[in-house]
């Protein structure tokens, strides 16, 4: 059974950076695909990053060339560098799983099986 736990949220003020990580367990963690996806109060769940089990990832457009995603397959874990921070991207972030080879688009991942308790990210 696939557990997966966030952490590094907080609040930080716009410009500024966090880094979340996401803990796994339950095995066959690397050939699963990873993501990420945040859900503001009064919004749908979106996927903002992705990385499937070849190492290739992918952002959404509100985040490309400020968010990160990548995976330590060592110690099983997952992060989401977020720099250049601004108040829309104050949100719950959720680390997600699925145990295919590929997302193929951002807008799967609110529709994976495994998921965290979510971290708050609060940008002032």
């Amino acid at each position: 059974h696939v557990q997966l736990v966030e952490s590094g949220g907080g609040s930080v003020q716009a410009g500024g950076s966090l880094r979340l990580s996401c803990a796994s367990s339950g095995s066959i963690y690397d050939t699963m695909c990873m993501g990420w996806v945040r859900q503001a109060p009064g919004m749908e769940r979106d996927g903002v990053a992705a990385i499937d089990s070849d190492g290739s990832t992918r952002v959404a457009d509100s985040v490309k060339g400020r968010f990160t995603i990548s995976k330590d397959n060592a110690k099983n874990t997952l992060y989401l560098q977020m720099n250049r921070l601004k108040p829309e991207d104050s949100a719950m972030y959720y680390c997600v799983a699925d145990e295919v080879g590929s997302w193929f688009e951002l807008t799967n991942l609110p529709a994976a099986p495994y998921w965290g308790q979510g971290t708050q990210v609060t940008v002032s």
